[in-house]
């Protein structure tokens, strides 16, 4: 059982304002760091528009509505799992919509119902008026999907649901 990694309110925030700069696109990082721990953020590139341009058949939805990874990005995440400071949670924004995780995102995150990689993964929610927040899910070997293990409020704090739902998974 791995245990959820605290995101400190101050990391958190480091998130928020980078998906508030990239606001009406969505925002895309790795969190990492000593495992089970959270020091430092890797702000990554959504390479969503520039396959959406090249090939729109191919990639439909452009940077507002989805995210990709560079590859560069992709290859420090691989490496990374080797290290003794692993990226442990995937990042990225939802604009308009609220911080679930939605089809779009488990299409994204499976292959073959098991995930890509080994992380959580932190949506956060912004509107035009700002960040409102943010969820961390969880893939479920039990469930086949992934929960909710974590909620946080607009300054980065934990809600009451995190109290609850924040055990060993």
């Amino acid at each position: 059982m791995r245990i959820v990694p605290v995101i400190s309110p101050t990391l958190l925030r480091m998130c928020f304002a980078q998906a508030w700069r990239q606001y009406p696109n969505e925002a895309c990082g790795l969190l990492f760091g000593p495992m089970g721990q959270l020091s430092s953020l890797r702000i990554c590139e959504n390479d969503q528009d520039r396959l959406h341009v090249r090939d729109p058949i191919e990639f439909p939805r452009d940077g507002h509505s989805a995210f990709r990874l560079r590859f560069a990005d992709v290859c420090w995440l691989l490496d990374s799992l080797r290290s003794t400071e692993p990226a442990q949670v995937l990042f990225h924004s939802h604009m308009d919509v609220g911080a679930d995780f939605s089809s779009e995102d488990r299409r994204a995150a499976l292959h073959d119902g098991r995930p890509i990689y080994p992380v959580d993964h932190l949506i956060v929610d912004v509107t035009s008026s700002g960040v409102r927040g943010a969820k961390l899910f969880r893939f479920s070997s039990k469930s086949a999907d992934f929960r909710l293990v974590a909620e946080y409020d607009e300054h980065g704090a934990p809600t009451a649901c995190s109290a609850s739902t924040s055990q060993a998974t």
